[in-house]
């Protein structure tokens, strides 16, 4: 029997995360370095909000007044309008309610602390995983 993809078992897990009063091009940086479009950010060790690339390339935009150049801070670019769920939340319905009200990411929490994310290039993922196990031959000859 194929196993069925849970929020833990689709989730990045242990994610990297920055703290609020950060420099942001710490931010930036940490984001480019690793490859991440969506980066938790804490306040004393808490989970206070995310901040996105869509959230620097608003300050890099025509349509901000801030400017990259200007010293900024996490604090003055990161959202605290974030899409948290528990662990053990069906993955079903995380992914339902990110399809429905167009969000890119959810950040997992376990007994209150950040323990993953979820964003949309996980599930992608997963769904990938899961259609290759669903569509392969059982004697693992894929040819046509």
């Amino acid at each position: 029997m194929k196993s069925i993809p849970t929020l833990a078992t689709t989730m990045t897990p242990f994610p990297y995360s920055i703290d609020i009063n950060a420099p942001l091009n710490d931010a930036i940086h940490m984001m480019e370095k690793q490859g991440f479009h969506h980066l938790p950010v804490t306040e004393a060790g808490e989970l206070v909000g995310v901040i996105t690339d869509r959230d620097i390339k608003f300050v890099e935009s025509p349509f901000s007044s801030a400017s990259l150049e200007d010293e900024l801070y996490v604090k003055d670019v990161y959202t605290t309008r974030t899409y948290v769920v528990d662990i053990h939340t069906a993955l079903e319905s995380v992914l339902r309610r990110m399809a429905d009200q167009h969000l890119g990411s959810a950040l997992v929490l376990k007994h209150g602390k950040l323990a993953g994310i979820l964003t949309h290039n996980d599930a992608f993922r997963k769904f990938a995983e899961l259609l290759e196990k669903l569509t392969s031959k059982p004697d693992g000859n894929d040819a046509a």
